[in-house]
């Protein structure tokens, strides 16, 4: 699983969690960031004679060629592979700014796409080998880097700095009073942030790479992390002959995952059909559980549609963090109504007790009820710079669209109804209540 790779791991005190990736959750508790261990798979050549069957996986090879006629595929050694139904879960590679990758050799050796195990262990040991790093981008991975980063300076001289085009962290999710409070809690965290940030050229000088900005600010640094986006990887589009949607990426599938067939498509690659929110896409990890899981029962014939809202988290430490569902845009309307925190209101104190530290597993097989709202009254929209714990509710022609659970946890399933149930609301303060935010 990813999320580990731009949280917890950073946070670990095990020397060797580059090698064992193992890390301790908020709660304490030890795992890895794999699914399975080894001994879950069985070997490729034994799959066949396997009596109960069993899942193998094929590494060192890519499919780069699909015969949907003759429903085989061709991997990158010429080898083939005949299948009875597939289902495509390509996933994306991280996006790359154009001045970067025309700023030649030297640049490219000392830039960072950060995505798999290999860039968080190559990270890791940048990290204790220079003197400065610069994040470009300010959404999910940039600013969860950046805080990651920003502590491990406060026991060494590295220096952390964050530049994004936006006002302030997370400005193309969070209204901009909340944006502007994570901004200042990324600060905390011993980042210098750069906001407004718009990068015109890098180049490498005197041991130093430079980025001037298009104001005529210039930032020197040793490393640079681009954390600018996913672009989904659809290269099998053309010999499959599977439709691209052409506003979001991706393959673009039915209600049930199904783009041919006998070919089903989930995770990051898909672009499917949002019976409440339109057509989307999404890259987020509860998503790649939820679509992996309902394309492998519809490849045995349960013919499921995909209702489910996934939900996503983003935490800057063990102390601040939010989930959010449905689209949660920051040039929508928004409302939101917060309370004072208590100590119970954190990540680490989420995970204890949940007893998991990847939240969706927590909440995705809850049962959508409505709980008793709280009785306390609701507080203002916005508390004067105190934004402990929360709900912002996002709207598009008055209805809800999007949720955020700020320092919230273990209520995703209230969440997801109220967007399910696409309703009008007169009085959000009384929609909060659902929450019970104002319990102690």
């Amino acid at each position: 699983m990813r999320p580990p790779l731009s949280k917890e791991l950073w946070f670990s005190d095990d020397a060797n969690v580059t090698e064992s990736l193992r890390f301790k959750q908020w709660n304490g508790k030890e795992r890895s960031i794999f699914f399975q261990p080894p001994s879950f798979y069985v070997n490729s050549e034994d799959l066949e004679k396997a009596e109960n069957g069993g899942v193998a996986v094929l590494t060192g090879k890519k499919v780069v060629h699909m015969d949907v006629r003759g429903n085989k595929v061709r991997l990158s050694d010429n080898s083939e592979i005949s299948y009875e139904k597939c289902l495509i879960a390509t996933g994306g590679v991280p996006r790359n700014l154009q001045v970067i990758e025309r700023a030649g050799a030297e640049v490219t050796k000392r830039t960072t796409l950060f995505r798999k195990v290999e860039d968080f262990r190559a990270l890791d040991k940048v990290s204790r080998e220079v003197k400065s790093i610069t994040i470009i981008g300010g959404g999910f991975l940039g600013s969860e880097l950046a805080c990651a980063l920003g502590r491990r300076s406060n026991e060494s001289d590295l220096e952390v700095v964050q530049m994004f085009p936006e006002k302030g962290n997370m400005g193309k999710v969070l209204p901009e009073y909340l944006s502007n409070w994570t901004t200042e809690k990324v600060k905390s965290e011993g980042v210098g942030v750069i906001t407004e940030a718009l990068v015109k050229t890098v180049t490498f000088n005197n041991g130093k790479v430079e980025i001037k900005l298009k104001d005529g600010r210039l930032v020197k640094t040793d490393h640079i992390v681009a954390a600018v986006g996913l672009e989904p990887s659809v290269e099998l589009a053309k010999s499959a002959g599977l439709e691209v949607d052409a506003d979001f990426g991706g393959y673009r599938v039915n209600a049930e995952l199904q783009a041919r067939s006998n070919i089903w498509v989930a995770g990051d690659a898909a672009c499917f059909y949002d019976i409440r929110l339109g057509r989307r896409r999404v890259e987020h990890h509860d998503h790649a559980v939820v679509s992996g899981r309902l394309a492998g029962e519809n490849m045995t014939g349960a013919n499921k549609p995909y209702w489910h809202q996934s939900m996503f988290w983003s935490d800057l430490g063990p102390d601040v963090g939010y989930e959010a569902i449905g689209i949660v845009d920051s040039s929508l309307p928004t409302v939101g109504v917060f309370a004072k925190a208590t100590a119970k209101d954190t990540p680490k104190a989420a995970t204890e007790q949940s007893g998991t530290g990847i939240r969706s597993e927590s909440e995705t097989e809850g049962t959508a009820v409505s709980p008793v709202a709280s009785e306390a009254p609701a507080a203002p929209l916005q508390q004067k710079d105190e934004f402990g714990k929360g709900v912002i509710f996002y709207l598009r022609d008055k209805v809800v669209v999007g949720i955020i659970l700020w320092n919230v946890f273990n209520r995703m399933p209230i969440a997801r109804k109220i967007i399910k149930d696409g309703e009008e609301h007169t009085d959000l303060n009384e929609v909060a209540k659902l929450f019970n935010i104002h319990e102690d």
